[in-house]
């Protein structure tokens, strides 16, 4: 068994012992919204957005990139377990904005038959309002979801807004 398989072994039956109540906990979140970010290990979600279990669905990619999975996410999280709000946030640092598509494709051997949108970019902030833009155009997402940008600063803990990012998510449609 290696080190890392045991410790979880371990961690994991202290947390059952403590269980208690957490197996009343629905599927659906207690406050009704999402959050979308990257899978980078210096972002607890919970931590940073004050959260317990059942509080919040968190869809966690490389990046917290609008991916075709992350958008079949948000949608069941919304359509068949209540979410009313979105945040797509991204972070400060993130290894997706050092590397290109390219890059990763050659540390893969990955030929044109074999290619995958790795979702880099080289804009943080940029990035944040596509993704949220992605998600305002998507047909399945419904008009009346707000959509909040964010970027988290792995220097200092703080979710910095984008402010373009949560205007084009804020923005509603009279006619839906």
């Amino acid at each position: 068994m290696s080190k890392i398989l045991k410790e979880v072994i371990i961690s994991n039956e202290q947390y059952a012992k403590n269980f208690n109540t957490k197996r009343e906990l629905q599927a659906a979140p207690i406050k009704k919204f999402a959050i979308l970010t990257c899978m980078d290990a210096r972002l607890d979600p919970a931590k940073f957005a004050g959260l317990s279990e059942g509080d919040a669905h968190v869809i966690r990619n490389a990046g917290g990139r609008v991916s075709d999975d992350a958008i079949r996410s948000l949608l069941i999280s919304y359509k068949l377990l209540g979410t009313k709000e979105w945040f797509v946030i991204h972070h400060t640092d993130c290894g997706l904005e050092k590397f290109s598509n390219k890059d990763i494709d050659k540390e893969f051997n990955l030929d044109s038959k074999n290619k995958i949108d790795w979702l880099t970019f080289n804009d943080n902030e940029k990035s944040v309002v596509e993704d949220v833009l992605k998600l305002k155009s998507h047909p399945l997402v419904p008009n009346s979801i707000p959509i909040y940008g964010y970027i988290y600063d792995c220097k200092t803990g703080n979710l910095k807004e984008v402010f373009e990012a949560t205007k084009a998510g804020t923005k509603f449609n009279s006619s839906t």
